[in-house]
């Protein structure tokens, strides 16, 4: 039996010749292969591989089949590139200032610059700084370790949701939040809402206050609520899900998963819960 697939052929050709292709020049030597085998018909392997006619011409008129490394990409450097027209003079003026203030970067640097006499905008002042650093020359400051942003706080038992994590039956996942309902001026109640995101079963609850304490007793009214057991909860990081209200979960043998800074999208089922139920309450 004859084989004539275009895989075979290259395949062979690759190891008689011991040529080290790469992935993309292996695929291109599969598409002239195809193409012999098939009469030199250049519409089928364009169909076969889903090419344009237009990349397959191009690459034919590359190809030389004496040489396989015609189908490897070329360099696309420009012929011409764009030379420096700032001095040395500003050169040794940005180091110089950049050794003074290893901290700043072009956008300070250039203002000293002008002060100096200098015309350099602050794209050259940034090309300077990046030469500089290629050549080893400008060393970059020991970071000091400060930061503005907020440290995510570690939590004794509630962690992220896994992306593994299965739901499938109900009680696998119940949503848990609260929301500020104001049906008097100067009256401020916290209603809490469980939304359980299979059978879409509310529980939901008025109190005082929204504190730690009361949605851990929140627990015994969803469970006594809820036709089915629940085997995990999910909340945002609000302070009235931390502390009892952790603890009574971890007791309860109930997972508790926290969802990342302003992150409201993911708890979706129960927001659109609180718009349901506070419609009912006005």
């Amino acid at each position: 039996m004859r084989i004539i697939s275009g895989t075979i052929r290259g395949t062979s050709r690759l190891a008689r010749l011991k040529v080290e292709l790469s992935k993309k020049a292996r695929q291109r030597l599969k598409w002239f292969d195809y193409y012999k085998s098939r009469g030199c018909n250049a519409r089928l392997p364009c169909r076969h591989f889903d090419i344009s006619p237009q990349t397959f011409y191009r690459w034919k008129r590359r190809y030389n089949p004496r040489h396989l490394e015609s189908l490897e990409d070329h360099s696309h450097r420009p012929r011409q590139l764009r030379q420096p027209t700032y001095s040395t003079e500003l050169v040794e003026a940005v180091f110089k200032l950049r050794e003074e203030y290893p901290r700043w970067g072009k956008d300070k640097l250039v203002v000293l610059l002008h002060d100096e006499g200098f015309t350099g905008s602050t794209s050259t002042v940034g090309r300077i700084l990046h030469k500089l650093k290629e050549r080893g020359v400008l060393k970059e400051p020991i970071p000091n370790h400060i930061s503005a942003r907020k440290r995510q706080r570690r939590r004794p038992y509630a962690i992220r949701k896994p992306k593994d994590y299965g739901i499938s039956l109900v009680g696998d996942l119940v949503q848990l939040d609260t929301l500020d309902v104001r049906p008097l001026p100067g009256v401020l109640l916290k209603h809490f809402t469980a939304h359980d995101i299979i059978s879409r079963w509310d529980v939901v609850s008025v109190h005082s206050r929204a504190s730690a304490s009361t949605a851990a007793h929140f627990l015994d009214t969803l469970e006594s609520r809820m036709p089915f057991p629940v085997r995990a909860i999910q909340v945002d990081d609000g302070a009235e899900f931390e502390a009892i209200f952790e603890a009574e979960c971890q007791r309860r043998d109930i997972k508790l998963f926290v969802l990342p800074p302003r992150s409201p999208k993911l708890n979706g089922g129960v927001e659109r819960a609180h718009r349901t139920s506070y419609r009912g309450i006005l």
